[in-house]
């Protein structure tokens, strides 16, 4: 099952107090960044946040599982997905724990 455009739009607006998030298509699903870093997938109209230790934290009990066959467990965001200012401060602190995105390199 691939992701709805219902779906799609309802995580972005439950993103959308958040500054500089970048849904866009990836592989099928959709990948979704913040000011560059990469922090979350839609896959199967569910969301999946990258873990770490302060969002692992901030959820208390966590439910992981794979975005898809063969990927790295990811947090399985199902239970407070309606509640955008819960949602929006998992990103937060999931993003501060997140290294900077590499620089580009130029292209000569």
């Amino acid at each position: 099952m691939a992701c709805t455009a219902p779906f799609i739009a309802y995580i972005e607006e439950q993103l959308n107090p958040i500054d500089q998030v970048l849904v866009k298509p990836m592989f099928g699903e959709y990948g979704i960044w913040v000011a560059g870093k990469f922090f979350a997938l839609i896959c199967d109209d569910k969301l999946f946040i990258k873990p770490t230790a302060k969002g692992r934290a901030y959820i208390g009990e966590v439910t992981e599982a794979p975005p898809y066959d063969g990927a790295k467990n990811y947090f399985l965001i199902e239970e407070k997905l309606e509640d955008s200012h819960w949602l929006c401060q998992l990103v937060r602190v999931t993003l501060e724990e997140l290294p900077a995105p590499k620089p580009k390199k130029q292209k000569t």
